[in-house]
């Protein structure tokens, strides 16, 4: 019997060793999850220290290390530059990027909702363009989109970047999906039955229960709207029609004949990040609550 007891313990597995084992995978894991954070997040601490230097710290000193407090003299230039002209570039941003990923939300609602409940001759190869203008890249449709505004004489306007920010292909894919997993043939018939029309089955139900894709279009469309470069590249010659991006852009080009538009170009950068994470921010919890409902239908 004592054998038999001590061979048992000589082949039993201390009970430090497997807690010791399970340690280094989590160890591991969290360490290189720590690094790659830590590399996304270097550009915005790099962007933070810059934005507080002075033109003469900027130039002569490690770009890493913070010197001196200088954001408060920095952001009363950047706003008083070409007489305030940063301040138009902020709200053309918010013009474009708000009330374009707006529309562009309702339109691919109603058209994924439309491709999703409604039976008609097509529909699957309208759905296919759909897919088709998914996997187009912005920059193939400049030109095209440049020569269609010039020949109504529309370049250089407003609507020649409000326009074609409201199509939004990825938008209806997802509103597609999501309303024919999300909207229950049996409500719309319901509604029907009671007397509901069309619009506003599609109003009052579907655009609630969509809300989580909703959301999520919005979001995906005015980071994309905001940070669009190209198209008001090619639309735009006056720069009181300039979105963030562009007017930073010449800024930047002037850099060699004034150097201190370097520093107002980083601030700049610095200000126009805030407008996204006060969105995320703000929809956040409208996007979580929204996902958590959705997880625990059946």
């Amino acid at each position: 019997m004592s054998l038999l007891t001590r061979t048992a313990g000589a082949h039993a597995v201390p009970p430090s060793t497997g807690r010791r084992t399970t340690r280094w995978p989590t160890a591991a894991a969290f360490a290189f999850m720590a690094l790659v954070a830590g590399y996304m997040l270097l550009p915005v601490y790099w962007l933070l220290i810059s934005a507080t230097k002075s033109q003469s710290d900027l130039v002569g000193t490690p770009g890493l290390l913070p010197v001196g407090w200088h954001l408060r003299d920095n952001l009363s230039a950047l706003f008083h530059q070409q007489d305030g002209v940063y301040a138009h570039w902020l709200l053309n941003s918010l013009l474009y990027a708000g009330a374009g990923a707006a529309v562009a939300t309702l339109l691919a609602a109603a058209a994924g909702y439309a491709l999703a409940k409604y039976a008609f001759r097509g529909r699957e190869v309208v759905f296919s363009v759909v897919l088709g203008g998914v996997l187009v890249p912005a920059t193939a449709l400049a030109l095209p989109l440049f020569l269609m505004f010039a020949q109504v004489d529309a370049t250089d306007t407003f609507w020649s970047v409000f326009l074609p920010s409201v199509v939004s292909p990825f938008g209806v894919y997802l509103s597609r999906i999501f309303a024919a997993a999300s909207v229950p043939d049996e409500v719309i018939e319901a509604a029907r039955m009671d007397g509901a029309g069309e619009f506003r089955i599609f109003r009052t139900i579907a655009l609630r229960l969509m809300a989580p894709a909703l959301v999520t279009v919005f979001l995906f469309q005015f980071v994309v709207i905001w940070n669009n470069f190209l198209l008001p590249l090619v639309m735009l010659q006056d720069d009181r029609l300039y979105p963030v991006t562009l007017g930073l852009f010449t800024w930047q080009s002037q850099t060699s004949r004034l150097p201190e538009l370097q520093t107002l170009t980083i601030v700049g950068a610095m200000v126009s990040v805030v407008p996204i994470v006060l969105t995320f921010l703000l929809l956040q919890r409208y996007w979580r609550a929204g996902l958590a409902a959705g997880a625990v239908k059946s």
